[in-house]
């Protein structure tokens, strides 16, 4: 449960972020695959995240301190953006920068439309994480929008695309901004790797 959500700042590059002093959890995904709207849902707070229809709204490195005790991070989109080819170049820059270099990342969130087949581009950006050894899990977004099949199908598809290079598969989550549905998962996921760190930090 999230008892308390505030902003911190946004940050042009990964060394202008917050000290890494405290766990930290990055989202990200295709642009208009519903970030905003899952983090605004995960946080209980309607306007945390601003929800846009412009595809690429989110250009900064976004910290939400939770609780005291764990950065939110929602961090630029990657994919179709109404930008010049030049600055979608700087925001993949900048973001591989930061998921590469930022010591206290403890999972990247990859968000995955639900409603749709597996796009190749998602495909691409998980096994650059994975050849980056950057720890993450997947969350399917939307399936309240879709049919129970067409979920079946799309999320069967792209697990299956991704044993091709995989042998074992990451944590999968499945979600709705609308329903709620998934919260409580992501949420006790949280928790469970925020004791390892806790515990780690113990013994240094």
């Amino acid at each position: 449960m999230i008892r308390q959500a505030e902003f911190v700042k946004s940050s042009a590059t990964p060394d202008q972020c917050p000290k890494p002093d405290k766990p930290e959890y990055a989202f990200i995904g295709r642009s208009n695959v519903g970030k905003s709207s899952l983090i605004n849902m995960l946080c209980m707070h309607g306007g945390l995240a601003k929800i846009s229809t412009t595809p690429g709204k989110t250009r900064l490195i976004n910290h939400f301190l939770i609780d005291r005790s764990w950065y939110l991070v929602d961090l630029p989109g990657y994919g179709y953006a109404k930008v010049p080819k030049s600055m979608r170049k700087d925001f993949d820059k900048t973001l591989f920068r930061y998921l590469e270099k930022r010591e206290n990342l403890c999972c990247a969130f990859v968000l995955i439309d639900a409603r749709i087949p597996p796009q190749e581009i998602d495909i691409k950006f998980i096994n650059k994480l994975g050849a980056l050894q950057i720890p993450f899990a997947v969350i399917f977004t939307k399936t309240d929008k879709t049919t129970q099949m067409q979920l079946h199908d799309n999320t069967h598809s792209f697990k299956a695309e991704m044993s091709k290079s995989w042998d074992e598969l990451p944590s999968c989550f499945f979600t709705s901004a609308i329903t709620r549905k998934g919260r409580e998962d992501i949420l006790d996921f949280v928790v469970s790797v925020n004791r390892s760190w806790s515990s780690k930090e113990t013994f240094v």
